[in-house]
């Protein structure tokens, strides 16, 4: 070969050595969601699993309370929102065109607490409300000491820990004390974020956990997993059969049997009926537009939702989530598929 003839292939040579190297992470498509921390660990959970099935979108969830993934969906700053409590009509009229509650999983909120010897203890709803209420504000309280024979109980000062920013478990937890009592009803009510007659705030689940973790005598409300992650014990609550039941798999999964979920699937299931049913249970929904403005982004989501109620429902129980019946999730996959673009 002469030098001539060579030429051609130097030159291709060079050019590929000084050509950049392609990042195929700034390839990726990027989805962006906001909101409940309530699901947090099962959509991080779902978004890794997601990323081996197609590794050309990527997701960023920002767990931000759900009261913010209300406000950004609205806003339209994200892709997807997620929240624990169903909007209100009032705010679904502000959407700019039809926003659809899409349900993923169901919960358990628990009541965890920080006591000498962390005994196991058992609460029904009017106690946990007095208590939340301010009115009942010792541990060796007649009302808590009553349902706990045989635990010797502190004259400890309860430190009342409840979620500061506008959050879809705190819907989950007032929804349920507004079931048990009257006065909760009338003086404080339902919603993501309320005026809490007593106590400390703590920034997400794992803000409330962290605060019952460390002050001795505190009480607080968290998702089940951020109870487990943390090691803090949580009570047995009186649901409304008088029975006393463990937050569970199993239990959440009675409370949602009996739930009646309408076509729009706004639903309670708090202080559900049976015997096996724990009461201060509920579902977290992602909040998606009916149609999509992004028709690449939009087409990557639906393909991400159809997966999610096949396979990623699967994996729900291995994080303490109670995965979707049967019969709801093909439900949901027919609202999944008219979504347009």
């Amino acid at each position: 070969m002469n030098k001539l003839s060579s030429l051609p292939a130097i030159a291709a040579c060079l050019l590929a050595l000084s050509a950049p190297a392609v990042n195929t992470a700034s390839a990726q498509l990027l989805i962006n969601g906001a909101g409940a921390t309530f699901p947090q660990p099962i959509y991080t959970k779902w978004f890794s699993e997601y990323a081996k099935v197609d590794p050309s979108v990527r997701f960023n969830y920002q767990g931000i309370g759900s009261g913010g993934g209300q406000k950004q969906i609205l806003s339209e700053t994200v892709d997807f929102g997620a929240s624990d409590g169903p909007m209100s009509d009032a705010n679904l009229a502000t959407a700019p065109r039809k926003l659809w509650h899409i349900p993923t999983v169901a919960g358990a909120v628990v009541i965890s607490y920080n006591l000498p010897g962390n005994p196991h203890l058992h609460l029904d709803g009017p106690t946990l409300a007095a208590i939340y209420l301010g009115k009942v504000t010792k541990w060796n309280d007649p009302a808590i000491a009553g349902q706990n024979p045989g635990i010797s109980l502190p004259a400890q000062d309860i430190l009342v820990v409840h979620r500061s920013d506008g959050s879809g478990t705190s819907y989950i937890f007032t929804d349920y004390l507004s079931s048990v009592s009257s006065e909760w009803a009338s003086k404080v009510g339902k919603n993501t974020a309320v005026q809490w007659p007593t106590g400390l705030g703590g920034k997400g689940n794992a803000g409330v956990a962290g605060q019952v973790k460390q002050a001795s005598g505190a009480i607080g409300y968290v998702e089940l997993a951020y109870a487990r992650q943390n090691g803090l014990p949580y009570a047995d609550m009186r649901n409304s059969s008088g029975v006393y039941v463990s937050p569970s798999i199993e239990s959440v999964v009675a409370a949602l049997a009996s739930a009646s979920i309408p076509e729009d699937f706004r639903f309670s299931m708090v202080n559900s009926p049976g015997e096996k049913a724990y009461p201060i249970a509920g579902a977290t929904w992602l909040l998606v537009y009916a149609q999509q403005k992004d028709s690449v982004k939009g087409q990557k989501l639906v393909a991400f939702l159809k997966w999610a109620f096949t396979e990623g429902e699967k994996l729900a129980a291995s994080l303490d989530y109670a995965p979707l019946p049967g019969s709801v999730q093909a439900r949901v996959l027919e609202r999944i598929n008219s979504i347009t673009f």
